[in-house]
């Protein structure tokens, strides 16, 4: 599998190219079908994970590894031993560890069952073996753009959800019913041009300057 990205290295968007032996979830779901979210390698947790258990795997390895040495055995060891056989189930510290551990686990859990990368808005497909998808900022400079090009509207403020999208402009001049009806076509129009597989709900919000709303 191999992408590539935007080559400004800001917004932009990301392409994969699927593998041929891939399902052919596009032809499937009549060509554009829904694009489920890009899947983040974890790089960061698996290497800091990985660095961990083999930092105390080693420690053990060499412990036991003395030991058959004829050699003593680690204080640690010895120490580690001694305090889970005398300390209680409902001691503290075991309890401490306990939950330690627990919310270390369903953390884990939680970043191996959910895909990460939610900056990247999926595309729909044009073609079988690629999948693309949209940086979020790059969306909300394009749909920024677009709302101020309308005429009326000071400046515009973008919330980019991956079911939402949330304007907020501002209007100087002209009826604020105009402005708004002219912005929700012309940002209609902009969600449309995306090109999202799930292109989101538009909310719209006008208001004169120096009043909040």
């Amino acid at each position: 599998m191999s992408g590539t990205r935007d080559p400004e290295g800001g917004a932009g968007t990301v392409q994969e190219r699927t593998p041929p032996s891939a399902p052919d979830d596009a032809a499937a779901d009549g060509g554009a079908g829904r694009q489920g979210r890009f899947w983040s390698a974890r790089r960061v947790p698996a290497g800091l994970l990985a660095l961990l258990l083999a930092v105390i795997a080693g420690a053990f390895l060499y412990d036991v590894a003395a030991v058959r040495a004829d050699r003593p055995a680690m204080a640690w060891r010895r120490n580690l031993a001694r305090q889970l056989a005398e300390r209680p189930l409902d001691d503290t510290w075991v309890l401490v560890g306990a939950g330690v551990a627990a919310a270390l686990g369903l953390w884990l859990l939680l970043l191996a069952l959910t895909p990460g990368l939610r900056s990247l808005l999926p595309m729909g497909r044009t073609h079988p073996d690629v999948r693309a998808a949209l940086h979020r900022d790059a969306a909300v400079v394009v749909l920024r753009d677009r709302a101020m090009e309308v005429p009326g509207v000071q400046s515009a403020r973008v919330r980019m959800k991956r079911s939402r999208a949330d304007v907020r402009a501002v209007s100087h001049f002209r009826a604020l019913d105009d402005v708004r009806a002219d912005l929700d076509t012309v940002l209609g129009d902009a969600v449309r041009g995306l090109g999202l597989a799930r292109p989101p709900a538009l909310s719209v919000h006008v208001r004169r300057p120096g009043r909040k709303g």
